[in-house]
């Protein structure tokens, strides 16, 4: 029998392999109790869906991995979409979105930039720079839109509204990005980089690995990260709102934490995000068959995310315990 090669082995590890699994599961279980599930337009939306969920985990992802957090994701988000809508609004300036998407994109980088700095420059932890930089954001997105949303060019729509022989472009952009992201980490100094940096930053910085760097870049890409979302979730509605991203905290963690990306650092699965997004997407909506009340909705949610951290402390233990031996 042919081995399978090094760098699918490493691609596929026994957590991915498992979230697969349990995606199957749910997606079976859901199959057979809904008459409604398997249709064509229940799976377009889905798959939209799961693909924004996946982009807002890897905006937090990439912070968790260097030993941080954003705390910030959706208000940059937020701004992003408010810039977009500044741009490509003609009762504003009016720009083709050719030009009002790079701007946006270089917004959320510009947020995550300014919270890499003032993480490595003052040395303060990155809970509470983003902690304050998020109410910064929201507050200058508030200001700024007077809490209006934007218009833009019915043209703008296609990408978020519209897929391919029924698979959104939302998704085949997400999948894409995921798939450069796991590149970047497997087989770039970079993306190596980057997980010492969150795997043991005092020994990176011995082995001459610019930590402070690693952690700036960090936070810009989870800039770019939420700004893509927002810009395709702006393209789904059809609208710039500026409430775009007040929701997307908990998902973030719970995505990234259910995909597998270590809290403590130095670990992420590009893969295994989509497969939590996936989970993620389809608890949600089995949740809304099963008629749950949906006051409740965020204590399952927030069991499912203890349950995730839990699972994920117990393979470190049982990790830790197996070096030993």
């Amino acid at each position: 029998m042919a081995r399978t090669p090094k760098a699918t082995r490493r691609l596929f590890t026994g957590r991915t392999i498992g979230l697969f699994i349990f995606t199957a599961m749910l997606f079976a279980l859901l199959g057979v109790v809904s008459r409604t599930f398997l249709t064509r337009y229940t799976m377009f939306v889905i798959s939209r869906t799961m693909a924004f969920f996946a982009l807002i985990a890897m905006a937090q992802a990439v912070c968790l991995v260097v030993g941080g957090m954003n705390l910030s994701v959706g208000a940059v988000g937020s701004m992003a979409t408010v810039v977009l809508g500044l741009c490509v609004d003609r009762d504003y300036w009016g720009v083709s979105g050719w030009v009002g998407v790079p701007i946006a994109l270089a917004a959320g980088g510009l947020m995550g930039l300014l919270n890499g700095l003032l993480i490595t420059r003052l040395r303060i932890n990155s809970f509470i720079v983003t902690l304050s930089t998020m109410f910064i954001f929201m507050g200058l997105r508030s200001g700024i839109s007077g809490g209006q949303p934007y218009a833009v060019p019915t043209s703008f729509w296609h990408v978020g509204q519209r897929g391919f022989h029924g698979v959104p472009y939302v998704l085949m952009i997400a999948v894409a990005v995921l798939m450069a992201s796991s590149y970047m980490f497997r087989n770039t100094v970079f993306g190596r980089r980057l997980l010492a940096t969150g795997g043991n930053e005092a020994a990176a910085r011995l082995s001459g690995i610019d930590t402070d760097a690693m952690v700036v870049w960090a936070n810009v890409l989870s800039g770019l990260f939420a700004a893509l979302a927002a810009v395709l979730w702006a393209s789904k509605l059809g609208s710039a709102t500026p409430e775009t991203g007040d929701n997307w905290l908990i998902v973030s963690f719970a995505v990234a934490i259910i995909g597998g990306t270590g809290l403590a650092g130095g670990t992420i699965s590009p893969l295994g995000i989509l497969m939590g997004a996936a989970i993620y997407t389809l608890i949600r909506h089995a949740l809304v068959e099963l008629k749950a009340n949906p006051y409740y909705e965020n204590a399952y949610l927030g069991a499912l995310i203890l349950l995730a951290i839990g699972i994920d402390r117990i393979r470190e233990i049982y990790g830790q315990h197996r070096k030993r031996r």
